[in-house]
């Protein structure tokens, strides 16, 4: 079976906590921490020690029973008042991706269906639903890279932006398990990784994935992409995506909407890679994705270095939106969604 878990676990539930890679140490230093509560899991994801929007989710999961777990409430009213409130705090450590409020609305429901239990019997509910939750995204994402081999041609020149390999996810990754499925098959030639400024996602875990996996990669700057286009050296770009919306638009890490405008022009096909927890089947496109804004030190300074004059006004997005028509497929757990997509994704998830 492929597996590009053998030497790490991004997360992983040890029975009380969890237990993360600290993924801003990566790669000098492959640090495992614990969290122990809901306040210090708000903290890792805002702060990107955990990221990727699958492992977002599952980290929010758990994070909401680590919330709840000491609740003193005997009440169910009140008990539920409280998961409530620790569901919303949670939620806004950070709002573009999609699967952390799918899977803390997930939680809620669960509990909230079953109120003639005691909140002791709710807390056990809801951590085994967000272990559920972990599991199944193995599942997912090791489907969604047995699904897109079938678009990879042989002898593959694939750019990728961004990471989603198994630090963003449970296991496999999203796009990443498209690549390393596609590598088991003996058909990567070469996958070219943008550095994804400005916190380098690329070059610090992207690079850090492939070379553990044994995949040929070369590293190049994300202004790289347009001459690595022309010159013929990219056959599709593949990425994955934060919030994908019904019309098919797609939020992902900064710099996606360019690669996709350039794949457009020079005729390569771009997709998309993601699980159904990313797509947000009540958000009609992407005008209304609310984009993450971040700290103007992640562009002033790099690493401990400042680059930039102090009091300078800073534009730091965190996520773009590609529109649907820029997008060739969508590579799902479910298979492959072709335009039209406002029609085919509630068709292939009825």
């Amino acid at each position: 079976m492929v597996n590009n878990q053998v030497n790490y676990t991004s997360i992983r539930w040890t029975g009380s906590e969890i237990e993360i890679i600290d993924q801003t140490k990566l790669p000098e230093e492959e640090l495992y921490i614990t969290l122990h509560t809901a306040e210090e899991t708000w903290d890792a994801i805002s702060k990107l020690k955990v990221r990727g929007a699958p492992a977002i989710g599952i980290a929010g999961a758990y994070g909401f029973y680590l919330g709840i777990k000491d609740s003193p409430e005997t009440d169910v009213s009140d008990f539920l008042n409280h998961a409530e409130k620790v569901a919303k705090y949670l939620n806004t450590s950070r709002p573009t991706a999609v699967n952390l409020n799918w899977a803390l609305q997930l939680l809620l429901a669960e509990i909230r269906k079953q109120t003639d239990k005691s909140p002791a019997e709710l807390k056990d509910i809801a951590l085994n639903r967000a272990i559920e939750i972990h599991n199944e995204d193995r599942d997912l994402c090791k489907a969604i890279g047995e699904n897109g081999v079938s678009l990879v041609p042989m002898g593959a020149k694939i750019l990728t932006h961004c990471n989603t390999g198994g630090l963003a996810a449970a296991a496999y990754g999203t796009a990443f398990s498209v690549i390393l499925h596609s590598h088991f098959a003996k058909k990567v030639n070469m996958v070219w990784v943008d550095e994804t400024r400005p916190l380098n996602q690329g070059s610090r875990l992207t690079a850090w994935e492939l070379k553990k996996a044994g995949v040929p990669f070369t590293l190049n700057i994300d202004s790289a992409a347009a001459s690595l286009m022309r010159n013929g050296d990219v056959d599709l770009v593949i990425t994955g995506a934060d919030r994908i919306t019904l019309n098919g638009d797609t939020a992902n890490k900064i710099g996606t909407y360019s690669l996709a405008v350039l794949a457009n022009a020079h005729n390569i096909p771009f997709y998309v890679a993601a699980p159904y927890s990313t797509i947000d089947f009540e958000m009609e496109s992407g005008e209304d994705i609310e984009i993450e804004q971040r700290s103007p030190l992640e562009v002033t300074h790099f690493g401990n270095r400042q680059t930039a004059p102090d009091d300078i006004e800073v534009y730091n997005p965190a996520f773009d939106v590609t529109p649907n028509e820029l997008i060739t497929a969508i590579i799902t757990e479910k298979g492959v969604v072709k335009p039209n997509y406002r029609k085919n994704i509630p068709l292939l998830f009825s």
